[in-house]
């Protein structure tokens, strides 16, 4: 049982650091041998538990996307819920991981300029497309039946996104700009949320008249 959780620590303990490796230098610039060295093993070590950068890769990026993703298309799903009330709580969600991870943003965005090849790919091994489908099909119904604005879904895409990670791709200038000493980021933030709900309402609607 000690060996187990030796392993299991050990782990867990090589799965962050990868983490903090690959979203400060990216993918391509993260080598094995940085990612042994941080933890504090050699890269024989490093293999027993991940043979292939691209297995770490899946690894790391599993466990950020499946810590929120499932709740984000929970949270849509729920249609008896007002849209503002729906969009504060996918803003929550995303909130956590971004102050937990606050370059992840800018990660994303270099790994798509980078190779969205890859990036697809390593979604696709998650297996997750589901959640993503079922997150569409449900806001293209809610547009049909007339609940919701019809507007093109990557606008929605780019209008939810664009507002969210704005504070975090410009976190350094925001500190030097805006934070002081009586608010911190994350007060910044908590003040630009209601703003992140008005616009997508605008955006979305509702309709005055929604078709039964």
């Amino acid at each position: 049982m000690a060996t187990s959780d030796t392993n299991e620590n050990l782990e867990k303990k090589i799965i962050e650091a990868a983490k903090q490796l690959f979203i400060e230098n990216g993918f391509k610039e993260t080598s094995m041998s940085d990612i042994a060295t941080k933890v504090g093993i050699n890269r024989p070590a490093l293999h027993y538990y991940f043979r292939t950068k691209d297995k770490m890769f899946q690894a790391v990026f599993g466990n950020i996307i499946l810590s929120f993703v499932p709740k984000v298309h929970d949270i849509i799903l729920q249609k008896d819920i007002p849209l503002s009330e729906r969009f504060g709580k996918v803003i929550d969600a995303y909130f956590k991981i971004f102050i937990e991870n606050p370059c992840l943003p800018m990660f994303m965005i270099r790994e798509i300029h980078r190779d969205t090849g890859h990036l697809i790919n390593a979604i696709s091994e998650l297996h997750i497309e589901q959640y993503f489908h079922k997150i569409i099909d449900s806001l293209q119904e809610e547009m049909d039946c007339g609940r919701l604005k019809p507007v093109p879904l990557p606008f929605v895409f780019y209008t939810f996104y664009g507002l969210l990670a704005a504070p975090f791709l410009t976190r350094n200038l925001s500190l030097s700009a805006f934070v002081d000493n009586e608010n911190s980021f994350e007060d910044m933030f908590a003040q630009w949320k209601p703003y992140i709900i008005m616009q997508m309402e605008a955006l979305l609607g509702p309709l005055p008249n929604p078709k039964k």
